[in-house]
C-alpha cells in the first residue's frame, strides 16, 4: 500500500478557502444542478448527484443551498453548461489539470489560456498531461474512525483498490467507476466519510522548493478563482517546511 501523497496539499490549503467559501459554494450549487438535471433529482438514484451533494455537505454547504440548487435542476432553470477539461504546464514544468463547466466555451478557453500565460505556464492540447495522471475515486475518513489495520480490511471488504493512513486520517482510492459502490459499503462499516470524490491522481510527482511554488501557487489560485472552473490538480510535491512557508 503506497505511503502519504504530498500532492494533495492542493486540494486542501486551508488558508483561502475560508475567503474563498461563497465562490467554492458556487461551484457545488452549479455541479449539483448539472448532475440533477443529466440525470434523477433523486440523489438515491443518481450517483454523480449523491457524490457532489456529499462533497458539498464535506465543505459544509448549507442544506438550503443544496436544495435550491436540485430545484433549478427540477425548474429547467440554469444555463446549459458543458464540461471542458484543460491541460497544460506550470512553472517549472509542474503538470496542471483543470476542469470546467461553462455556457461559453469560447469565454472559458480564452481564460485558461491567458492565466496560465500571465503566470509563467503553458496550456498544451487535450491530453498533453492526462496521461501523467490516473482517474480515481477518493474517499478520506478521520483518524477517529480506526487504526490503519480497521480501515484496511473495511476497504478491501468495500473493494477498494488502496488505503494510506497517516497520523491526520485514512484516504481510501478505489477504480472510478467504483466510487459510489465503495463509498456506500464503507459507510455502513466506518460511518459517514470527511469526503468523497472522484480526483486526478498523479502516477509521479515534481518536487518543488519554496521559489518554484509561489509561483505555481499564483497560476493555480487564480485558475480556481475563475468562475468557469470547477477543480484545478497539478502534480507537484512540496516538503512540510515548503509548505508551511507558503
Amino acid at each position: 500500500m503506497a505511503g502519504h501523497s504530498k500532492w494533495a496539499n492542493i486540494q486542501h490549503r486551508k488558508g483561502r478557502q475560508d475567503a474563498a467559501r461563497s465562490k467554492l459554494f458556487s461551484k457545488f450549487s452549479k455541479e449539483i444542478t448539472v448532475a440533477a438535471k443529466m440525470g434523477d433529482p433523486d440523489p438515491d438514484k443518481n450517483p454523480r448527484l449523491r457524490l457532489a451533494i456529499k462533497e458539498a455537505k464535506s465543505q459544509s454547504m448549507p442544506k438550503d443551498n443544496i436544495e435550491r440548487a436540485i430545484k433549478k435542476a427540477v425548474g429547467g432553470e440554469g444555463e446549459a453548461y458543458e464540461e471542458i477539461r484543460y491541460e497544460g504546464y506550470g512553472p517549472n514544468g509542474v503538470a496542471v489539470i483543470v476542469e470546467t463547466m461553462t455556457d461559453n466555451r469560447n469565454r472559458t478557453a480564452s481564460n485558461v489560456r491567458s492565466l496560465f500565460t500571465k503566470h509563467g505556464g503553458n496550456l498544451g492540447e487535450t491530453g498533453s498531461v492526462g496521461f501523467m495522471f490516473d482517474r480515481k475515486g477518493e474517499i478520506s475518513y478521520p483518524a477517529s474512525v480506526g487504526d490503519a489495520d480497521t480501515v484496511m480490511m473495511a476497504a478491501i471488504e468495500a473493494g477498494a483498490e488502496d488505503v494510506e493512513s497517516t497520523e491526520e486520517g485514512h484516504v481510501i482510492w478505489c477504480a472510478d467507476t467504483d466510487l459510489n459502490e465503495v463509498s456506500t459499503a464503507l459507510e455502513s462499516e466506518l460511518g459517514e466519510s470527511d469526503s468523497t470524490k472522484l480526483v486526478w491522481k498523479p502516477q509521479t510527482t515534481t518536487e518543488l522548493g519554496l521559489e518554484d511554488m509561489q509561483k505555481l501557487m499564483k497560476l493555480l489560485d487564480a485558475l480556481e478563482d475563475d468562475d468557469d472552473v470547477q477543480r484545478v490538480t497539478s502534480n507537484f510535491e512540496a516538503s512540510d517546511e515548503v509548505m508551511e512557508q507558503l
